[in-house]
């Protein structure tokens, strides 16, 4: 691995996640029958989000990003500016600094916001969502995926070293998303952004590296004084099943149809996260088509976009996006973010850890 290489992974998971975000914040709630029938067929083209798709989205520009890679590029920027080191307390930090100043904090999902404001005020975010008068969580706080959508930075700046991908991505879910499937999840995503970016990578050992953290994720979980296990699916397991569903697919239709009907769209780590990984595969980790199939799959079509594009843009690398298209999502969010600088920090991060 050498800086040009890295640089062309590292600035390709940040731009096709965050036009995948853009991509599919036109089409988030849908359905998969409504998205082909006014779009003749998947939403190919930026659109600016129309007054029916989620109300975060309201106002965005054509090309926008929302909340999901607005936290991602927070936190790669904090950590930048930590020289490297990502924890607990990198992230509890960076997720206020987002609150505070985001303009993206409209559509803050089910488990962040409740933490967020009981990490505002000093309290628990574990004592967050109790039943009753029990010290036990609702079984899905915690089991979103917010985690999955941010985590990439995890991984980018571990290129190849999926353990130091999952401690990272560790780091990120205790205080927010402290489940073993939201974990599992994280760590799915932060492993196959790692292997990505090695030269020898392919779609197929991208898809290995997600089965490998999942399983990984789930142990980190079990072991963890602060993470619990929470009632629900096997993310390795439903991986597993979306991987087939996309790789058995002879159109794209198909595979969304069988994707949604199978593992689901949802909001939860256990559906959106196996359903990233299927449409990655199915396009064979095309950056372009990966989030074209995201975001044509219904539901939370923005995460799962930009969650497999995460993973299709370390792969590819940023040569291979469509440039025209991604100059307009360049200019619509250079305001709020420098996404050249940002993988430049990455990569110097990158190319220390790897030494």
């Amino acid at each position: 691995m050498n800086e040009a290489s890295l640089r062309n992974g590292i600035l390709g998971s940040l731009a096709t996640a965050g036009l995948g975000d853009a991509l599919g914040a036109g089409t988030e709630q849908w359905t998969i029958e409504e998205i082909f029938e006014v779009h003749d067929g998947p939403i190919a083209t930026l659109i600016q989000p129309p007054p029916d798709t989620f109300a975060g989205a309201e106002g965005n520009l054509k090309g926008q990003i929302t909340d999901d890679t607005s936290q991602m590029y927070y936190l790669a920027e904090d950590i930048i500016a930590a020289d490297g080191i990502l924890n607990e307390v990198v992230w509890k930090n960076c997720l206020l600094r987002w609150a505070d100043h985001s303009p993206h904090v409209g559509n803050m999902g089910p488990s962040t916001r409740p933490m967020v404001e009981a990490l505002r005020t000093g309290g628990d975010p574990q004592r967050v969502g109790l039943v009753g008068t029990s010290d036990r969580q609702v079984a899905s706080m915690g089991a979103t995926n917010g985690s999955s959508m941010r985590v990439a930075p995890a991984g980018l700046i571990h290129p190849g070293d999926l353990e130091g991908a999952c401690q990272a991505a560790l780091a990120t879910c205790i205080p927010t998303h402290n489940t073993n499937i939201a974990i599992a999840a994280a760590c799915a995503i932060a492993s196959g952004c790692a292997e990505g970016l090695k030269p020898d990578a392919d779609p197929f050992s991208v898809v290995q590296a997600c089965l490998w953290g999942a399983r990984r994720g789930e142990k980190l979980a079990r072991t963890h004084p602060r993470a619990r296990v929470a009632p629900g699916p096997s993310i390795a397991r439903r991986a597993q099943l979306a991987v087939q569903l996309g790789m058995a697919a002879t159109s794209l239709r198909q595979a969304l149809d069988d994707i949604e009907a199978l593992i689901g769209n949802s909001v939860m780590a256990c559906e959106s996260i196996p359903a990233a990984i299927g449409v990655f595969i199915h396009a064979q980790g095309d950056p372009w088509d990966t989030i074209v199939a995201g975001s044509s799959l219904g539901n939370d079509t923005d995460s799962i976009a930009a969650i497999a594009g995460s993973l299709a843009g370390a792969l590819r690398g940023f040569d291979a996006l469509p440039q025209d298209t991604y100059a307009t999502f360049a200019e619509a969010n250079r305001a709020e973010h420098d996404l050249e600088q940002i993988a430049d920090g990455l990569v110097r991060i990158a190319l220390r850890n790897l030494s």
